[in-house]
Formats: C-alpha cells, sequence, structure tokens
C-alpha cells in the first residue's frame, strides 16, 4: 500500500499508541493534542514505547505533534478521532475535521462503545465515516474493529481494512452499528456476570480471577468460544444453556456493587483499590506481568 498521510486527534494512551503503529510502518503521522504538556511529550513517549520493545526508535520521528486540529488533518487521508468517551466532544471534533481535512480522507472513530452513527450524525458526508476500535495497548494488540453504520459506503470499509491488514494488524468487520460492537459486549457480559458473583456472596474477586486465568482463560488466545462450543459439542453446549441460562445475571443496568465502589472512591489501582486492594508494588508487577506477556505473544506472531 502507498504511503498514507494519517492524522490523529487526541495524544493519550490511545492515540499516541495509534500514532506509534502508523509510524513504525512507514506512515507519517500529525497528531492534534490541545494540551501542551502532553503535545510536548508525544515523540518522546513514542520513542520510550519502541526502545521497551526493542524497537528502532527512528520510527518517533514520522510522529508531528500539531497544537491546532486543521494543522493536524489538513492534508490527511485517513483521521482517527481518540479523544474521552464524550458525545458531545467527539462530535463537534467531526465537525471541525470535516470542515479542514480533504474531501477524500477516510474519518474514524475510536470509541469503544458509542455507536458510530451518533458519533457521525452531523456530518454531511457520512460515506467515508466509520469506526475502528483499537485494543489497548494499541501497538502490541493486534485486533481493530471497523465498524461499519448503514451511511458508510462499502469501498471505504474495504480501504480501512486494507489498510489496517498493512500495517500488521488484524482487522475484523464489524457490519451492524451496535453498542460495545463485538469484543466489548463479550468482556463485558463476563464482566457483568463476574461482579454478580462477587456481589451475590459466591466468591471474593480473587477467586473470580483465579478461576478465569486458569481454567477456560487459558484457552481464548487460541480458542475463541464458539471454536470451543464446536469442539465440545453444540449437544453438550445446549445441556449445559438449559441448566445454566436461567440462573445468569440479566440486570440491565450497572449492579450495585460496581455503583458504590465509584461512590465510594475505590476506583481500582489508580486508587489503591477497587474490587481488590492494590499496593503501588502489586500494581507495578501487574503492569509488568502484563507488557511481558503481551510481548511474548507478538514475538510469537512476529515469529
Amino acid at each position: 500500500m502507498t504511503q498514507q498521510r494519517v492524522g490523529i486527534i487526541g495524544a493519550g494512551l490511545m492515540g499516541h499508541g495509534i500514532a506509534q503503529a502508523f509510524a513504525v510502518a512507514g506512515h507519517p503521522v500529525a497528531i492534534h493534542e490541545p494540551d501542551p504538556g502532553r503535545r510536548a511529550g508525544i515523540v518522546e513517549r513514542v520513542r520510550g514505547n519502541l526502545e521497551t520493545l526493542g524497537m528502532d526508535s527512528g520510527a518517533a520521528d514520522r510522529v508531528r505533534p500539531c497544537e491546532s486540529l486543521e494543522d493536524a488533518v489538513g492534508d490527511a487521508d485517513v483521521v482517527i478521532e481518540a479523544v474521552p468517551e464524550d458525545l458531545p466532544l467527539k462530535q463537534r471534533i467531526f465537525l471541525a475535521v470535516e470542515a479542514a481535512a480533504p474531501a477524500h480522507a477516510l474519518l474514524a472513530s475510536n470509541t469503544s462503545v458509542i455507536p458510530i452513527t451518533r458519533i457521525m450524525e452531523p456530518l454531511r458526508d457520512k460515506s467515508r465515516a466509520l469506526g475502528t476500535h483499537w485494543w489497548n495497548p494499541p501497538y502490541q494488540i493486534p485486533l481493530v474493529e471497523v465498524v461499519q453504520t448503514a451511511d458508510t459506503a462499502d469501498a471505504a470499509v474495504a480501504a480501512m481494512i486494507g489498510l489496517l491488514a498493512a500495517i500488521g494488524k488484524m482487522p475484523v468487520h464489524v457490519r451492524k452499528d451496535v453498542p460495545g460492537f463485538i469484543g466489548n459486549r463479550l468482556q463485558h457480559a463476563l464482566w457483568r456476570e463476574a461482579i454478580a458473583l462477587v456481589q451475590n456472596g459466591v466468591c471474593d474477586a480473587e477467586t473470580v480471577d483465579a478461576v478465569v486465568k486458569a481454567s477456560f482463560g487459558r484457552r481464548l488466545a487460541v480458542l475463541g468460544p464458539l471454536e470451543n462450543a464446536d469442539l465440545v459439542g453444540t449437544d453438550l453446549t445446549l445441556a449445559v444453556h438449559e441448566h445454566v441460562l436461567h440462573d445468569l445475571d440479566r440486570t440491565p443496568e450497572p449492579l450495585p456493587l460496581l455503583r458504590d465502589l465509584v461512590a465510594s472512591g475505590r476506583l481500582g489501582m489508580k486508587s489503591g483499590a477497587g474490587f481488590r486492594t492494590w499496593t503501588e508494588a502489586q500494581r507495578a508487577e501487574t503492569h509488568a506481568r502484563l507488557a511481558a506477556h503481551l510481548q511474548r505473544l507478538d514475538g510469537v506472531e512476529r515469529g
């Protein structure tokens, strides 16, 4: 694929990582970040990531921080928005992007849950607008969900899938624009049941995590849920469902335990406590363990 000029809006956790993925593949990236401190650190943050991964840190030189949105997207072939999950903010950004970017540019949101149709509603030309849901960290997790709306042109979907595949990602086509797309619907269905088990006194949080990590979690990287259902047999899957589905949690809103944790300031690792308590050493060890695991998987895939 020919070199593409990529414009990214937002240099936070996801934005700088998406920029890194394109830069490593040889594409020039302009990234708009209004916060001066964060903007000043973008290139070195990418360089540091690359050095940690043992990759050529020179790719960071292909990332250009921009104070203005217009500068970042004015000559872009592809624009990806990666700002907080705030619908009015995203809508305002895309109105500005549509006014400033070339008419041929693909316009994509990295939202993880908001329907793309709602984000792109104010645009005049919705045929080039779509979702690209990357996973954290975006330079290591291969999957990107490419979300098509009723207005997205097939050619725009094909072009985005082709670009993502060319930079080494694993794009999948989400053909219907539903909240949470595919991955987060599956992930949070599991999380709801996990929270319900703790809330109902079946076990504690540590036990939930231990059960997942030491049983079916070990298979998930190589055997998806429907592959596994075929492996054990659809007849056995049906028999299990006959006994268990009626007893699974179906609460159509966040569970009281989760609301109580947030209301009491137990926000997880960043506050020192959530479902579990976290020391600084435990927090650092968990981050290091995850990074090492992802790096090993990345090495296997590249090898």
